[in-house]
């Protein structure tokens, strides 16, 4: 456990320096893609091989044969696969991206991402998660999956906007219009952000911290560059439009 705990403390740093470096360097996918970073691959491709990645590890970790499934542990690992199915074999399918791509460093550099996260939560899943019968009913396991599902809303809701702000054939970007995303540029980051601060609260682990901190450090500095580009493409973005925090930030 000790070795386990130093290595999540070492990941931990070295997503704050990610964090820190992105700062200063947009990652390059998305609206931010860039040839310059080396072979491309298809959005959905990647997309797909990134993010199914993570269940792959993850469950390679569990040992199914002596697991108990009737704990709170089981409906912590059901969250996590429902956010991953969907963001592994829906979403990558529903995006209108057609002819995009991105670079198949950031491809790999997020396989190696899910690839340790994942290993660390199975490890933690699978070994050393012990909650007592009442964990249901803390305030931690209620108000952490309030958080998850409330921020897997507003992640989804935002997403499912934006890709129907384009027509089918269409890959360019538009200002969108909708009440939420005139009160911060990434409505669909900052519910992500949400969802993984409530999945740390409600499992009350090292290895969920270690992910949220990771998911911030990615997309906090991904949301500063939306609202960066937002502004300069577009001379009528609403100048009420905050990066993450409505009315704050």
């Amino acid at each position: 456990m000790k070795e386990y705990d130093v290595f999540i403390a070492c990941w931990i740093a070295v997503g704050i320096a990610s964090g820190l470096y992105l700062l200063r360097e947009e990652a390059p996918y998305g609206r931010f893609s860039s040839t310059h970073w080396g072979p491309m691959i298809s959005n959905r491709t990647g997309w797909l091989l990134m993010e199914l990645t993570v269940m792959l590890v993850f469950a390679f970790w569990i040992p199914f044969e002596r697991f108990k499934w009737h704990t709170p542990t089981t409906v912590m690992i059901g969250l996590f696969f429902v956010h991953y199915i969907h963001r592994s074999l829906i979403y990558p399918f529903i995006i209108r991206t057609k002819g995009k791509k991105m670079p198949v460093i950031i491809m790999l550099s997020a396989i190696l991402f899910n690839t340790v996260n994942g290993s660390l939560l199975g490890i933690w899943f699978g070994n050393f998660a012990h909650y007592p019968a009442d964990w249901y009913s803390t305030p931690k396991f209620i108000a952490g999956s309030i958080l998850f599902i409330g921020g897997m809303i507003l992640n989804w809701s935002s997403d499912y906007y934006l890709i129907h702000l384009r027509k089918p054939g269409e890959t360019g970007y538009k200002i969108p219009q909708s009440t939420l995303f005139k009160r911060v540029a990434s409505p669909n980051l900052l519910g992500e952000i949400i969802e993984w601060a409530g999945f740390a609260l409600l499992t009350w682990s090292l290895p969920a911290l270690a992910f949220f901190i990771w998911t911030c450090a990615n997309l906090i500095p991904r949301a500063i560059a939306n609202r960066r580009w937002y502004r300069k493409q577009f001379a009528d973005y609403p100048a009420e439009s905050k990066r993450l925090i409505p009315y704050l930030w």
